[in-house]
């Protein structure tokens, strides 16, 4: 068996993203401890602003100064001892899309992107979205 590389992980997710979640348009992966967006696949091109602006939110969302001072009192209030980050994943919905943050269980450095449509059903968003990043966790952990 040959190892697969962290990009090589990253790039495979984010294609099973836009190929297994229904009404997906667009899928990625950022790197939290850089801010940098790792890969994405989209149905249309976007600007690289654009797509640096979806990076830069998404740590913003995550570990956000406000947001980290709520999860270390939502943590403190249940008696949450472990180190790391409480909020694991956000949906968040826009005027025409459902956006889908997903941090990875293996390290909190990973949140993974899903962007569908409206049409979505949040259920099986949901779900395929999960079954894919098991993918990437099972990469990242060798």
């Amino acid at each position: 068996m040959t190892e697969v590389s962290i990009s090589q992980v990253v790039t495979n997710v984010v294609r099973n993203f836009r190929q297994t979640v229904p009404d997906c348009v667009a899928a990625g992966v950022v790197d939290m401890s850089t801010g940098m967006l790792l890969a994405v696949d989209t149905v249309d091109s976007h600007p690289s602003e654009v797509l640096d602006l979806l990076a830069a939110a998404t740590f913003d969302m995550f570990q956000g100064r406000n947001v980290v001072m709520i999860e270390d009192m939502f943590k403190k209030r249940r008696g949450v001892e472990k180190d790391g980050h409480y909020f694991r994943e956000i949906l968040v919905n826009s005027e025409n899309l459902v956006h889908l943050f997903m941090r990875s269980t293996v390290t909190d450095d990973m949140v993974a992107v899903v962007v569908c449509r409206r049409s979505v059903n949040i259920g099986m968003l949901f779900a395929q979205a999960r079954l894919v990043m098991r993918g990437l966790d099972t990469g990242l952990s060798g």
